[in-house]
């Protein structure tokens, strides 16, 4: 063959490649195009066509060209460039790496290296000491009065997660029909999430991986810490004012049931009236000659008292408090934040100690699985259904929510993140605080095994919320 002529067999099986991958996309039939081009390949055997035909497929296969000639991305991608599988990767390893760690921590406990003691000890310290360093530290470096009033979703997210979930817990618990004292329980169980340990174990663990689609992983961190710790503050109002008052016993003064008819052994947890001096307190201030300052201690008196703030200002809220007052204050934040403030010792610590709140935690979780669901008198069928509830049917009610609000332009505008804490914060298991409060209100055993099913089954249902969360959001 000529030069001429192997050229025009070159550009032709080129034109005829490129025809053939855009007919296979979008299905145009082929014999037309076939007539269209008879004459041409009229002028050559259909061996030297074919012979040149195959070279250029080689080709073609080995320059990975077809996303270029198409124009679009291939069917087995998803935004950003990421395939279906490195998706689900990306978001089973955060989950494996818990599993891992809380394995870890349930053979420590079956071996009695880590007894119950121990396990108290451990989530004394996490809560006490090291949750609240890890959060003044990532929080305070983060935040900024801008992005504080940028930032005023995040809480009002945690009351519509807390509104929504409710109102799908009283349409399960109606449905269901639990027995008689934890009708307000499977609610609270249903309609409360965990927005702060679980989250922040599972950013830290997801920024970790090199192909996190967030990108630098430090930075990735940071914001991610940023805003979880942001929306603790109002969970912790929400858990000790909402939570504390739907599981307060019933008329009976307990939840166990056999106790019911027990008026005489039920008498002095019947007597609340450590209320009463707060009532003569209440009516106090009406007298006239009391002095001004004496009616606004009382009443403040009452509102500390009714609000319980001492509950309420736990650690870790004070931690954030701390850290919001600081980090919005410029000539504060570089006293303590900024690396070459002259502080920032400080600050470092808090990071070096919150670092290793998220295996103590693992450990400490893992650990208290080995006590089992315990002798709950909840009942198969009302245990499944919190579980169906809280982690099946809250988090599509969630993403509609977020989704809705980022419509309406309520979110920051390009932060992924952002929108990856707000799904995440409806998506979690049920509070482990609210497992601590049952057990003061009396329901610990029911709560504890609860706690014990929903971390359970959330293995799974928490991979496929996170992999439908970054096919979305990427």
């Amino acid at each position: 063959m000529t030069f001429s002529k192997t050229h025009y067999i070159l550009d032709l099986s080129r034109n005829f490649l490129f025809l053939s991958c855009v007919l296979q996309s979008k299905r145009i039939d082929l014999t037309t195009k076939l007539n269209e081009n008879r004459n041409r390949l009229s002028k050559f055997s259909y061996l030297e066509i074919f012979v040149v035909w195959r070279i250029q497929v080689q080709k073609f296969k080995l320059e990975n060209m077809e996303r270029f000639l198409l124009g679009f991305p291939t069917r087995n991608q998803i935004g950003g460039g990421e395939s279906l599988v490195d998706t689900i990767k990306i978001a089973v390893l955060p989950i494996a790496k818990v599993f891992t760690i809380c394995f870890l921590g349930f053979l420590l406990a079956y071996f009695k290296i880590l007894p119950a003691n121990g396990r108290k000890l451990l989530n004394g310290l996490v809560f006490s000491l090291l949750l609240p360093c890890l959060i003044f530290s990532q929080l305070g470096q983060a935040i900024t009065l801008e992005k504080m009033i940028e930032w005023w979703f995040i809480p009002f997210n945690v009351l519509l997660a807390t509104i929504s979930g409710s109102l799908i817990g009283l349409a399960v618990a109606s449905i269901v029909r639990p027995p008689y004292p934890f009708f307000k329980f499977t609610i609270v169980h249903i309609g409360i999430g965990n927005i702060g340990n679980v989250p922040l174990v599972l950013i830290s663990a997801l920024c970790r991986e090199k192909s996190n689609p967030f990108g630098d992983s430090e930075k990735c961190t940071q914001d991610g810490n940023a805003y979880i710790s942001f929306g603790q503050w109002v969970g912790a109002i929400v858990l000790y004012t909402y939570v504390f008052y739907m599981l307060a016993p019933p008329s009976e003064g307990t939840f166990d049931i056999e106790d019911r008819d027990l008026p005489l052994k039920n008498s002095p947890k019947d007597s609340t009236q450590e209320q009463v001096p707060l009532l003569t307190q209440e009516a106090m201030p009406t007298n006239s000659d009391a002095p001004k300052i004496r009616k606004i201690k009382d009443l403040l008196a009452f509102v500390f008292e009714k609000l319980k703030v001492k509950q309420i200002l736990h650690p870790p809220i004070i931690a954030s408090i701390l850290a919001m007052v600081i980090g919005c204050v410029p000539f504060l934040k570089r006293l303590v934040f900024t690396n070459d403030a002259p502080l920032y010792f400080f600050t470092d610590s808090c990071t070096i100690l919150g670092d290793a709140m998220i295996p103590s935690i693992l450990l400490a979780l893992g650990g208290n699985l080995i006590d089992g669901p315990g002798s709950s008198k909840l009942g198969i069928r009302t245990t499944a259904a919190i579980v169906f509830g809280r982690l099946v049917l809250v988090p599509p009610a969630g993403l509609g929510i977020v989704m809705l609000a980022d419509k309406l332009g309520f979110l920051p505008p390009d932060d992924k993140m952002f929108r990856f804490v707000l799904l995440l914060q409806h998506s979690m298991p049920t509070s482990v605080l609210s497992g601590a409060v049952a057990n003061l209100r009396g329901c610990g055993r029911e709560g504890a095994a609860v706690l014990f099913w929903v971390h359970i089954f959330a293995i799974l249902s928490m991979s496929g919320w996170i992999v439908l969360y970054l096919h979305i959001l990427f």
